[in-house]
């Protein structure tokens, strides 16, 4: 065994353009519009805010991408207090 061969093959053109190509779907998934994602950001504060008081000082709302390339929504919202929802 030709141990230079080994260690120095080059990739196939075909991993390559799977990699190039798993990249550009990664991008797509994540570039989820800013301005949606900021929409959804004050959504979801507006909604938790109808039932609990909140901290926006420390509240921390991310999209991340999970170990499948999938996007996640991951919040931190510390609670101040719950509030009393008036039944209809």
């Amino acid at each position: 065994m030709d141990l230079f061969k080994f260690f120095f093959r080059k990739p196939s053109s075909k991993n390559i353009a799977k990699e190039r190509l798993q990249l550009v779907l990664h991008q797509e998934r994540l570039i989820l519009r800013i301005p949606d994602l900021e929409r959804m950001k004050q959504d979801i504060i507006n909604v938790i805010s109808n039932y609990i008081e909140i901290d926006l000082d420390d509240l921390d709302i991310q999209i991340s991408q999970d170990p499948n390339g999938a996007p996640t929504l991951i919040a931190n919202i510390p609670v101040k207090e719950v509030r009393k929802v008036k039944e209809v």
